[in-house]
C-alpha cells in the first residue's frame, strides 16, 4: 500500500496558475512503488523500510573505521560487490555489501541499465545545504546513518527562487517556500528515487531538495546511485 495523492494537471495549487504543470509523491513500504517513478506527474517516489541489526552494525563500524571513507565508481549488478570489496572488509561489512548490491541490481533493473555510478560517503557536514534540482535523469538516495534529505513538495516550490534567483538570500528568506513546515524529509534507511531536470518531460520539474542541517555529534552515510550508460 502506499500514498499517491496525484493531482489533476487542471487542478489550481498554491500560487500557481490552474495550467502550471503539477507533481507529487508516491511512498509505500514495499520496493514495487519506486516503479511509480515512471508516472509523469511523480518527481519522488520513498520505499519506506527498515534495516536489520546487522546492516546497522556494518554501517557503525564503517564510520568507526573509516571516518573519512569515500568511493565513487561506476558498477554493474555483476561487478558491485567485487568492487566494494576492495575498499571495504568482506566479514565486518558484508551485509552493507549486500544492501547495496540489492540496490545496484534494482535500480539497473527499473531502468534498464548496464551501470550505474555508485557514490558511497561518510559525511561530516552538509554536502548541498541549498535547495536545488539535480540536471540528471533520475537518482536513487538512501541514508544508513543520521539524518537524511530534505525535499519541497513541487506544488509548493518556486523554482525561480533557486540559485541566483534567490538574489543571495537563504531558502528560507528567498520566498522558494511559504513555511518551515512545508519542508519534508526522507527517514533514515529510506530508499528513495528524485526525478531530475533531464527526464524527459521533466524539465522546470525536477524535484527541489537539500542536504540536511550537519549533526555536529554524528556522520552520516549517504548513498547515491546515477544513470553511468
Amino acid at each position: 500500500m502506499y500514498s499517491d495523492t496525484s493531482l489533476s494537471q487542471t487542478d489550481t495549487i498554491g500560487p500557481y496558475p490552474a495550467e502550471a504543470v503539477t507533481r507529487t509523491e508516491a511512498i509505500g513500504s514495499h520496493p514495487t512503488v519506486l516503479g511509480d517513478i515512471y508516472r509523469d506527474d511523480t518527481n519522488i517516489a520513498i520505499w519506506e523500510r527498515e534495516l536489520p541489526m546487522t546492516v546497522r552494525n556494518a554501517v557503525s563500524a564503517l564510520i568507526k573505521e573509516k571516518p573519512h571513507y569515500q568511493a565513487s565508481m561506476n558498477v554493474t549488478p555483476d561487478n558491485v560487490r567485487e568492487s566494494l570489496e576492495e575498499s571495504l572488509d568482506l566479514v565486518v561489512h558484508q551485509s552493507l555489501i549486500n544492501d547495496i548490491e540489492l540496490l545496484v541490481n534494482m535500480f539497473c533493473c527499473l531502468f534498464d541499465l548496464k551501470r550505474a555510478g555508485l557514490r558511497l560517503t561518510v559525511i561530516d557536514k552538509a554536502m548541498c545545504p541549498r535547495f536545488h534540482t539535480d540536471k540528471v535523469p533520475c537518482r536513487l538516495v538512501t541514508t544508513y546513518q543520521n539524518v537524511a534529505t530534505e525535499w519541497l513538495p513541487h506544488n509548493v516550490a518556486d523554482q525561480s527562487k533557486l540559485g541566483r534567483g534567490s538574489d543571495g538570500k537563504l531558502d528560507s528568506e528567498s520566498g522558494l517556500y511559504n513555511s518551515e513546515a512545508e519542508i519534508r524529509q526522507l527517514n533514515c534507511f529510506d530508499v528513495a528515487l528524485l526525478k531530475g531536470e533531464s527526464w524527459e518531460g521533466n524539465e522546470e520539474a525536477g524535484l527541489v531538495h537539500r542536504s540536511p542541517a550537519h549533526d555536529p555529534d554524528q556522520c552520516r552515510l549517504l548513498l547515491t546511485l546515477d544513470f553511468a550508460d
